[in-house]
């Protein structure tokens, strides 16, 4: 969903270059160096206003996590909780999830979070789904030797295409999950923003736990 412009937001992340990164291509590598210690690197890609990335940096002190969005207020909201929170396990990054390759150097990113991503529901627009195999590439190509690959979505069309197109890419599924919160194998589940919207009016929520194939 695009956000209405705020005013605040461009100042906001001005003001803050020691919390976000905007497009960052020099920082392939070297993403230890924003946080307070080394430890396992997570992204989420397509972070909304936080909730997600938020809490699970909250819940995992022991991990390092980066919050990745490509709409500027978006991004912002973020940013004005993190002021607030200043997590150190925590960076943000204005950026395209398609340019993971410039944005993060082989094998640096531990697990990667995609949390209702876009459908993209018509069939011409398929290559725009994150999960499409040119995004796998993506990431497989920074994903470190059995990194994890969290999916969650509300739109079946859009699981269903994941399913596939991670199953043909010789993924290893860790779970598949047709009802993610009635289903008695998750028990830590971290909601986003709109997943607790969406469940609480009694919506069904899918996701996929995958790893990419080792040579």
């Amino acid at each position: 969903m695009r956000l209405r412009n705020k005013p605040w937001a461009a100042p906001l992340i001005a003001a803050n270059p020691d919390l976000i990164s905007v497009r960052p291509v020099d920082m392939a590598g070297k993403w230890q160096a924003k946080f307070s210690q080394q430890q396992p690197l997570y992204l989420e890609v397509g972070s909304g206003k936080g909730q997600f990335i938020i809490e699970m940096a909250k819940a995992h002190p022991d991990r390092n996590y980066i919050a990745l969005e490509i709409q500027e207020v978006a991004i912002a909201y973020i940013l004005r909780k993190q002021v607030a929170l200043q997590l150190p396990n925590l960076h943000l990054v204005l950026g395209d999830g398609a340019d993971l390759t410039d944005y993060f150097a082989p094998a640096e990113v531990a697990g990667l979070f995609l949390n209702f991503s876009d459908p993209w529901p018509k069939s011409r627009h398929e290559k725009r789904r994150l999960t499409y195999r040119h995004f796998l590439q993506q990431y497989q190509a920074i994903m470190a030797p059995n990194g994890i690959l969290q999916f969650k979505t509300d739109n079946q069309g859009l699981f269903e295409f994941s399913l596939v197109s991670m199953n043909n890419y010789g993924m290893v599924f860790d779970l598949v999950a047709l009802d993610l919160h009635h289903d008695p194998r998750v028990t830590d589940n971290i909601e986003t923003e709109y997943e607790h919207k969406f469940s609480s009016q009694g919506g069904r929520i899918y996701e996929l736990v995958a790893r990419f194939p080792q040579a």
